[in-house]
């Protein structure tokens, strides 16, 4: 089955933001995550449409790898990896991922981060685990149509091209935020997809969307107009 060349379009269509206030903790992320995509039904990485959190693998013409119980449902993927976001900090030395979300505040507000997260399926998630994305040669399909590769040797991944853009603007954006290293190889590959695959309108759509709860934007892809958003409705939580 053919993949639909723009599958997040339906994005264009979400309202602007739930009304929440941004969260703090990963938990929270994906709470607020599930409300800000209600109306959307279409994953990440391979353009699978979705209800809830039950993926239509038919729809993208998915064939699971090794899991498919996992390939069926829908999971919160990090862009940026936690592990890329932790690792580099003193926290995660003193007892890894648990340690920093527990303890470590910048750390908490970056896994938090919902410009950074994205809904994926299951199995894609499990298998890019922390690897970092690069160009690969072209190899038989792991997933049937779904066209992201995964190079579990040299633990490296290629998403489809209609989000490499987004994905290099999201790297971009985590590093100055909350001041993560990027390799020289890196910086150069996120820089080539995003002038290859310049901001389209369903992703300034979702900075919007996104930037109306977190109280702000991703500067690499547009402004948030603050205007727009709804007014947060009182949660009773201590700030």
């Amino acid at each position: 089955m053919i993949i639909r060349c723009v599958s997040l379009l339906l994005l264009l269509s979400l309202p602007l933001a739930a009304s929440a206030a941004a969260p703090r903790t990963f938990a929270e992320a994906k709470k607020i995550g599930w409300k800000l995509y209600a109306r959307q039904s279409v994953e990440f990485y391979c353009g699978c449409r979705y209800t809830g959190n039950k993926v239509d693998l038919a729809s993208c013409g998915y064939v699971p790898r090794k899991q498919p119980a996992r390939a069926k449902r829908i999971e919160w993927e990090h862009i940026v990896p936690a592990w890329n976001i932790g690792h580099q900090r003193q926290c995660w030395q003193n007892g890894g991922r648990e340690n920093c979300s527990r303890h470590d505040r910048i750390y908490q507000k970056a896994e938090a981060d919902l410009h950074n997260l994205v809904p994926s399926i299951g199995e894609v998630n499990g298998d890019r685990g922390n690897y970092s994305f690069s160009w690969l040669p072209k190899q038989a399909p792991q997933y049937g149509a779904c066209p992201m590769v995964i190079d579990f040797k040299a633990r490296k991944a290629m998403p489809r091209p209609q989000v490499r853009g987004m994905i290099a603007r999201t790297y971009f954006y985590m590093s100055d935020r909350y001041g993560l290293r990027l390799s020289k190889q890196d910086r150069q590959l996120f820089t080539a997809w995003s002038r290859q695959y310049p901001v389209e309108n369903w992703e300034r759509q979702r900075n919007q969307m996104v930037g109306c709860v977190m109280g702000w934007g991703n500067p690499y892809v547009g402004e948030v107009e603050m205007n727009r958003c709804p007014a947060p409705k009182k949660s009773g939580r201590n700030s």
